[in-house]
């Protein structure tokens, strides 16, 4: 079953500034390239944190009026940046990406080697391409990959909906522990955002009751 991993949807070509970098220069960056943030990386390209526009604008905002005639002070990547970063490795899953940006509110992740040396950036605009699936694509997969060919079972024994991304499945009350497995699977899957599990559960009496 594949999966996209981060390694294969990242940007390799980082734009960074240094610690000393000014608030400026990082500015001047950000246009020219059009992008919202980039990594601050030390002499042996650590990741020391990530500064972005929001940053930079929250800094001018906070930025206390000025004496006439008092020199305007610059300050440097370091004490306008986000830290520590929050970074991923390249064989990483794409569907875990997503979800840690949406857990931490992030819209880029530095992508770092075993070593922690940059090598890469990837952005919730290079994980959307990959979750960019139809439903009906999402649904073929769950239904033939892991409920006919990880469970064994008939297709027709577990009804597998798909909607924005949502999988849901269905069956009966003796399936119980198959289709949990099944949502498990689910979840690996590019695309998924969501697993629903409509099967009902099961009384001491052995009787079906609804989930």
């Amino acid at each position: 079953m594949p999966h996209s991993t981060i390694g294969e949807v990242m940007t390799g070509d980082v734009v960074t500034a240094s610690a000393t970098t000014s608030s400026t220069a990082v500015a001047r960056l950000l246009d020219r390239y059009g992008i919202g943030g980039l990594p601050v990386i030390d002499h042996d390209d650590k990741v020391l944190g990530v500064v972005s526009a929001s940053d930079l604008l929250r800094h001018r905002a906070a930025r206390q009026p000025r004496a006439p005639g008092e020199p305007v002070r610059e300050p440097p990547a370091r004490e306008l940046m986000s830290a520590p970063a929050i970074t991923v490795h390249p064989e990483q899953r794409v569907p875990d990406a997503a979800r840690l940006m949406e857990r931490r509110g992030l819209r880029r992740l530095p992508v770092v080697d075993e070593e922690d040396r940059l090598i890469g950036i990837v952005t919730r605009r290079d994980l959307l391409r990959v979750f960019l699936r139809a439903d009906d694509e999402i649904r073929r997969q769950v239904s033939e990959e892991i409920v006919s060919g990880e469970l064994g079972l008939p297709p027709e024994a577990v009804t597998v909906s798909v909607r924005d991304g949502i999988v849901t499945l269905a069956g009966g009350a003796e399936l119980r522990a198959a289709i949990a497995r099944a949502g498990f699977a689910a979840w690996r899957l590019d695309g998924v955002v969501g697993v629903v599990n409509l099967v009902p559960a099961v009384t001491p009496e052995g009787r079906a009751r609804p989930g």
